[in-house]
């Protein structure tokens, strides 16, 4: 999944490179073969990257488990689809002073009752677990922010080769025994991008310089990748992103925050509004899209109108199409 046109898990494994982090372990299942495609063994990136594979799912701490032999020393586990601001050293300090067994990182949100609840003691220390709470249960807002530093041996506690949860067997059981489990709250940003709203988001955060990264700091920036051919009467307003190899024919209009990836084309005339298009879109002259994820390689013909539009890769809307709001199309799929 790329964010700002770069892999989404590259983002992650960089921000733990400047914290002193220079080994990584994917515990993978579903793509794993693209996924290892895509970062091999972590030399483009400075990182050492080992994979542990499951066969079948195994929950959070199942896989974890499943990594166990990759592991020697204290360590960070992270969930894959959160981005955060995070001050991992901050935390690995904090985890160190407190003698922790496991430390959890949280995060403040409005609603709690979507995630895992957790009350701490004036140490710091946890008190008590609540998974999803009902609104008359919530006691705090923070909750669990899906990053975890853990001793090695934490992994006698979890079975092999079964489906076992941090979440709702690890950190509960550990806490009944009466080890030393501690939280650490973090202010930074943190977004989970489960959905195609939040990874939209994140995307628009990014571009509108909330987490003070990648360049973009005044809002309404606009950065061209090189190589780029644009009309004369084509007109953007930023905050744009526009990768490398792109074109825009006459009066050809990007209005941000967008991400455009490479090699995409967009046709004359064509509106590009508050979206995110992968590799080697093409857009067709008079085509119109506001608030769509276009993934790579769709071709979308002359004159069709896109709204809230998620579109998998090699989607292909031909002439006359119509496409409903908010529609999700899936890969190779052809409309019209």
């Amino acid at each position: 999944m790329p964010v700002l046109n770069r892999p989404f898990l590259e983002h992650v494994l960089l921000r733990l490179k400047e914290h002193g982090v220079d080994e990584a372990v994917l515990a993978i299942s579903n793509l794993a073969e693209e996924i290892e495609a895509c970062l091999g063994d972590g030399g483009r990136l400075g990182i050492k990257i080992s994979y542990a594979l499951e066969k079948t799912a195994l929950g959070t701490a199942g896989a974890v488990k499943n990594a166990s032999e990759l592991i020697s020393d204290s360590f960070f586990v992270l969930n894959g689809d959160i981005y955060t601001d995070l001050d991992y050293s901050a935390m690995l300090d904090f985890h160190r002073r407190r003698h922790a067994c496991a430390t959890i990182a949280l995060t403040p949100v409005d609603d709690p009752t979507h995630y895992g609840l957790i009350e701490t003691g004036p140490d710091g220390r946890v008190k008590r677990f609540l998974e999803k709470p009902k609104k008359e249960e919530i006691t705090t807002n923070m909750i669990n922010a899906g990053t975890y530093i853990l001793e090695p041996e934490v992994m006698s506690r979890i079975p092999a080769l079964q489906e076992y949860s941090f979440e709702r067997q690890l950190f509960p059981g550990m806490l009944a025994a009466g080890e030393p489990v501690f939280a650490f709250p973090s202010s930074g940003y943190w977004i989970d991008i489960g959905n195609p709203e939040k990874y939209m988001r994140l995307n628009f955060d990014l571009l509108a310089g909330k987490s003070g990264r990648y360049g973009f700091e005044r809002g309404d920036e606009v950065v061209i990748g090189k190589g780029c051919k644009i009309a004369a009467s084509a007109r953007i307003s930023g905050p744009v992103l526009l990768g490398e190899g792109c074109e825009m024919g006459d009066g050809a209009v990007i209005e941000g925050p967008a991400v455009i990836g490479a090699g995409c084309r967009i046709g004359g005339g064509a509106i590009v509004r508050s979206s995110i298009l992968w590799d080697r879109v093409s857009f067709g002259e008079g085509c119109c899209v506001a608030s769509g994820i276009i993934a790579s390689d769709c071709c979308i013909g002359e004159d069709i109108c896109l709204d809230g539009v998620v579109a998998g890769d090699h989607v292909v809307i031909g002439h006359g199409a119509v496409v409903p709001q908010g529609q999700c199309i899936e890969p190779g799929h052809t409309l019209g």
